[in-house]
């Protein structure tokens, strides 16, 4: 669980973001993959989850980014959204720039979205980053890391303002185009914060045409006021799921999926897992082909 700041700025595309990291992306299907367009073209089945990795720490507290890996894996999901991702960040996690590593042991693309961008621990080293992430099998057509209203964490006194930290990423499912947002609301228990990165996020979202999946550690429960926004535009995926946090007889379901009216839910399940202090929700989804 963590952090929290005010009014979303369009951020810059992929190619500006030098604190973004995006492997074997930006690959447009071609019009063989693309397949059949428009409103009667079969639907296409898309696997999409959610993990917050607590840093590649356990449950147990114990750092094994095998084990992140290896809970990943078994999601079996096409596209699956993290929190909590340290690149370089510190010991807690061996300075791994785990976006990359778990990209490229899970055969995946993947686009980071640094929340915090730091200076070096030491004068030779990498730029200490903390942020958001998504995983895709699937290419990646853009990606934007979005800012939101936060309450630093690494600074004294801090004040709400917006900061960086909202991934977004446009994928081409077998031609159905769709937009998944990767968040992570403030984990303190005064509403206001994620009152205002809701406002913030539904702006972001605005802006988008087409299909739309949310996916997150909110912080908050869906029957929780502040969340109440959201439910005019997207549905939650798993409304009878089960708890997500903690990992180990979790007693709340912070961990969420949502998506846009058009796109139809078949499944949805938390997973039992102790390689995080959450648990994954994993859905099964349905999208149609149409343009962006």
């Amino acid at each position: 669980m963590q952090h929290s700041s005010r009014r979303p700025v369009r951020g810059a595309r992929t190619a500006a973001l030098l604190t973004a990291v995006v492997l074997a992306t930006v690959t447009p299907a071609t019009a063989a993959e693309a397949g059949p367009s428009g409103a009667r073209a079969p639907a296409v089945p898309l696997r999409v989850a959610t993990y917050n990795i607590h840093a590649g720490a356990g449950q147990d507290g114990a750092f094994d980014l095998e084990r992140t890996a290896e809970a990943i894996r078994d999601l079996d999901a096409d596209v699956v959204g993290l929190q909590e991702v340290d690149v370089h960040w510190g010991a807690r996690s061996d300075f791994v720039d785990e976006a990359r590593a778990l990209a490229e042991t899970l055969d995946m693309r993947v686009f980071f979205a640094p929340i915090y961008d730091l200076d070096p621990a030491t004068a030779d080293g990498e730029r200490r980053q903390y942020g958001v992430a998504v995983l895709s099998r699937y290419p990646v057509l853009e990606a934007e890391n979005h800012e939101i209203t936060r309450l630093s964490t690494q600074t004294p006194d801090p004040v709400p303002a917006p900061a960086p930290g909202f991934a977004e990423v446009t994928v081409d499912v077998k031609g159905a185009f769709v937009h998944v947002y990767s968040t992570h609301l403030d984990y303190r228990a005064d509403p206001s914060i994620r009152s205002a990165q809701v406002a913030d996020m539904l702006e972001v979202l605005a802006a988008d045409r087409g299909p739309k999946i949310l996916v997150g550690d909110f912080n908050a429960e869906a029957t929780a006021p502040e969340l109440a926004p959201l439910w005019q535009r997207l549905r939650d995926a798993a409304p009878d799921g089960g708890g997500t946090y903690p990992a180990v007889d979790p007693v709340k379901r912070i961990d969420l999926v949502t998506v846009s009216p058009d796109i139809t839910v078949t499944g949805a399940r938390e997973v039992a897992t102790d390689a995080s202090d959450h648990r994954p929700v994993v859905t099964d989804l349905r999208l149609h082909r149409r343009g962006r």
